[in-house]
């Protein structure tokens, strides 16, 4: 991908910051309110050792900030990747106090992960150092305090070696009432069938609505999606559903194009045979012009900052999806707007996974079995509940939607510290 990743770790933060700005001046936010969530609440970093494979101890650096509890337990994932940093946590920790907030959710906003490449390492290796990570963030995690989920480069297996190592610091009687320490769990393990495909499902439907406020249809339409992890491959299968087409893929193997269409479960197919998309198709393409790919919609799924001023005039799509976190950086954004592209920001277009987790959440502290088509039902719902609050904000302050979709968030939450006042 053409973004370094120095340019990813310093320029989240900022972003975040730019774009908080820019929202509370339009909408007149509470100064004392903006005090208080102009920064974090904790922020905690551990470092543990772990036993590799070899008999030799590797020390690792684990994150996890919690931004704020005004409306409910801090929610958010964690990842491990190389580019993980007090900075990038900050900026995804805010981020998910916005998203929990738009979507009506009983959350506040965390985010964390271990600085690490995880294919530098075996499954045994990934597990005792996710058990150790867990055990070094004691209760600073909890089910009704800090409720992690799985985010770039983890997955459920690891959301339940999170459940069982936090459950075992726990006696025997207490263990039950642990289960929703983390959501994104497999479904034998306490998780919520539909889960997985929770926020690619929420792309596509805010794309539906985009579409719908349009007076179009996404069937015909050409798209390309940056990353084909799990929110990349559900959100081109659902695209494919409504009879869009693939034309363009990009992650961290490479680079495909094929103007004639791609079938989303094929790709998926020889992805997993060859843990790679590249080569499979036979057209030549430069990596650093994908973005500029001639098609109707793009949906970046992988990390942030990866539309800027350097690609953003290069642009033909009229709408940017982002399920990733911060895919757009401010700059970036502004070329985007002066041309004409929509923008349907992270904290509505992604919120999918969040949803689906305060789902899985419920169904664990209720003791209940909730199923496929029930979760979809309510995912939709509370999608278009949010979607429409973020259209209608947009029109009333004759903004854009990213600025709309903030001032809804902050808007709850600015009422919350209203009503009850500041401790003491």
């Amino acid at each position: 991908m053409a973004t370094t990743s120095k340019t990813r770790r310093t320029g989240m933060y900022e972003n975040v910051k730019n774009q908080f700005e820019r929202a509370a001046e339009v909408m007149g936010l509470d100064e004392s309110v903006k005090k208080i969530l102009s920064i974090t609440n904790n922020e905690i970093v551990v470092h543990f050792p772990v036993k590799m494979d070899s008999g030799d101890v590797e020390v690792f650096t684990g994150y996890r900030v919690q931004h704020n509890n005004a409306l409910g337990p801090y929610k958010g994932g964690l990842r491990y990747h190389e580019t993980v940093d007090l900075d990038a946590a900050r900026a995804l920790a805010t981020w998910m106090t916005w998203k929990t907030s738009l979507a009506g959710l009983p959350y506040g906003g965390g985010k964390g992960g271990i600085q690490l490449d995880p294919k530098k390492y075996s499954q045994g290796e990934l597990e005792r150092i996710t058990r150790r990570f867990t055990y070094a963030l004691g209760d600073n995690i909890g089910p009704e305090h800090d409720i992690p989920a799985p985010d770039v480069n983890t997955n459920a297996q690891m959301m339940a070696w999170i459940a069982d190592t936090y459950m075992s610091t726990k006696s025997p009687a207490e263990r039950s009432k642990n289960q929703h320490v983390v959501t994104g769990k497999p479904v034998g393990s306490g998780g919520l069938e539909g889960r997985d495909r929770a926020t690619g499902f929420g792309v596509v439907v805010t794309l539906e609505y985009w579409a719908k406020q349009k007076g179009i249809s996404l069937e015909g339409k050409k798209y390309i999606v940056q990353g084909f992890g799990n929110v990349g491959y559900w959100s081109a299968h659902f695209m494919n559903k409504n009879g869009a087409i693939l034309v363009g893929v990009q992650d961290a193997t490479g680079t495909i194009y094929n103007p004639d269409g791609m079938d989303p479960e094929d790709l998926l197919r020889y992805q997993t045979e060859n843990a790679t998309i590249h080569g499979y198709t036979n057209h030549d393409f430069d990596s650093t012009k994908f973005f500029a790919i001639d098609c109707d919609i793009i949906i970046p799924a992988a990390l942030g900052n990866q539309i800027t001023e350097d690609n953003a005039a290069d642009i033909k799509a009229i709408v940017v999806a982002e399920g990733a976190n911060g895919p757009t950086d401010t700059e970036g954004e502004a070329i985007l707007l002066a041309n004409g592209v929509e923008i349907i920001p992270d904290i509505l277009c992604n919120s999918g996974g969040v949803i689906g987790s305060y789902y899985e959440w419920l169904q664990n502290r209720n003791g209940e079995i909730w199923y496929m088509d029930d979760v979809i039902m309510k995912l939709r719902k509370k999608l278009e509940e949010a979607f429409g609050k973020v259209l209608a904000t947009s029109e009333q302050y004759k903004t854009d939607w990213r600025t709309a979709a903030y001032i809804v968030a902050l808007t709850r939450i600015e009422m919350a510290y209203k009503q009850r006042g500041i401790f003491p």
